[in-house]
């Protein structure tokens, strides 16, 4: 139904994409696609789907076919019949103006009767816990709210092939456990899925999981040596924020006290307001209540670095040096070629950073934010996105120096490994409320807060916490 035979690609902008790779993709059958950050994975995800070579243009080879159609042979409307596909970036799918036009767009292509539309509609905005937004512009969801969507946008069309990019990076365990659930149905029903996953730990126990490793070009494990200048200790007193939004309230009413000098790690399900509380800190969201920062000297106007969940959104430059150095009168170079050998990104100084995986141009958005080197420290929204376990264990490491000199750093994220590292775990409930709020062990080991906060401690990562002890 889905293979590709011998199929590689070079993008003509960076001279690397895709070394040649075969795969059979069984209809019954989930295929796991992994490997390194920046390997090759969305581009084989681009060809399975036909939109290379339609879309992207550069040098291919090999060859794929799709329900028995060689993609290169046929035009995209016709492979757009048989496969789906959600990229890894789900906002650059999205076109129409509330939740329920996304989904309806894809199965007014189709020609379907007006009956049969609007019962897919609701079956999808059921499946996906959409019902309560469906009149919500799309923009305007939190990332794996949009991942949700795009997901039943593409499921409601019934493709006969699915292929999914990292469709588990935005979602709460929660989220992730019902949608590998809703994945075993699809396949189970003959269809062929195949998922280009980083968070592959939800699917290494399935029984019709075919496993299949790209090879990439594997970084240095050392961490270089950094002479960070200490900072003085403040902290950061978040005094009744609240937040509201086309007059929903997002945040109501916060209270929170943050010592400078740790990471902390705020969780909570999709759209509880894990964003917009960065963004307040950040200055960039009005709110109501006081954010500021005490120091021996007095209050100060929160100073912090933001890097967004989707790093698309503040990248415009011709390469990651140029972004990374972007209207720094006196850079400090030694500074700028630790950080840049730091984020493994020294290969691509001179790569438009927009042709970079979501997991390089993550880094680069890291990059650029301490590259500025901000008074009080960072806001991280989603770090670990798109990052293997190499690159997120070298976050870890990046993350620590900065606190260890003072700064501080508040990142929001789905990902409970990354967060058992942080000094404090801060853990938000439906409403955006704090359930609880502790050293990040404790904080783990309260099973009546996580049942609170609906979210699921998956069984894979109780198993990994009980080993490492």
């Amino acid at each position: 139904m889905l293979r590709a035979n011998q199929i590689s690609f070079r993008y003509p902008q960076e001279g690397h994409g895709l070394s040649p790779v075969s795969l059979n993709v069984e209809p019954g059958k989930i295929t796991l696609v992994t490997g390194p950050s920046g390997c090759g994975k969305s581009t084989l995800a681009r060809c399975l789907m036909g939109l290379i070579p339609h879309l992207y243009h550069g040098e291919i080879s090999g060859e794929v076919w799709l329900n028995g159609y060689r993609t290169d042979e046929v035009p995209m409307w016709q492979l757009a019949e048989k496969a789906g596909m959600v990229f890894q970036n789900p906002a650059a799918q999205m076109l129409a103006p509330t939740v329920e036009d996304e989904i309806i767009f894809g199965l007014e292509n189709l020609g379907l009767a007006h009956d049969e539309i609007t019962s897919r509609l609701e079956t999808a905005l059921k499946d996906f816990h959409l019902a309560h937004m469906r009149h919500r512009n799309p923009q305007t969801l939190s990332g794996g709210e949009q991942q949700r969507l795009a997901l039943a946008a593409i499921l409601a069309r019934q493709p006969e092939a699915l292929i999914l990019d990292e469709p588990l990076s935005m979602l709460d365990t929660t989220a992730a456990t019902e949608l590998i659930a809703y994945l075993q149905k699809f396949a189970a029903s003959g269809k062929a899925l195949v998922m280009f996953e980083h968070r592959h730990e939800y699917l290494d126990n399935l029984p019709e999981l075919h496993h299949i490793a790209l090879s990439g070009k594997e970084r240095e494990t050392d961490f270089p040596s950094a002479n960070l200048s200490a900072r003085e200790s403040f902290k950061l007193n978040i005094d009744q924020l609240h937040v509201q939004l086309a007059k929903r309230d997002i945040i109501q009413n916060l209270d929170l006290e943050i010592n400078s000098g740790q990471i902390v790690a705020i969780v909570g399900r999709n759209g509880v307001g894990k964003t917009t509380l960065l963004r307040s800190l950040a200055g960039l969201q009005k709110h109501g209540g006081s954010v500021k920062v005490n120091t021996a000297h007095g209050d100060e106007t929160p100073n912090f670095g933001i890097a967004f969940q989707n790093p698309d959104l503040q990248m415009f430059n011709a390469s990651v040096r140029d972004e990374m150095l972007y209207r720094l009168p006196n850079p400090d170079l030694n500074y700028f070629r630790w950080l840049i050998s730091a984020l493994g990104l020294e290969r691509y100084e001179n790569t438009p950073p927009l042709l970079l995986s979501e997991g390089e141009k993550k880094r680069v958005a890291l990059g650029l934010v301490l590259m500025r080197q901000p008074a009080h420290g960072l806001l991280l929204d989603e770090p670990s996105l798109g990052q293997d376990q190499l690159h997120k264990t070298i976050l870890i490491r990046l993350l620590r120096t900065l606190a260890d000199a003072g700064q501080l750093v508040v990142m929001t994220t789905h990902d409970l490994t990354l967060a058992s590292h942080a000094d404090r775990l801060i853990l938000l409930g439906p409403g955006g409320e704090v359930i609880a709020d502790g050293l990040s062990d404790a904080v783990l080991n309260d099973s009546s807060a996580w049942q609170k906060s609906g979210i699921l401690l998956p069984d894979w990562f109780l198993r990994g916490r009980t080993e490492s002890r």
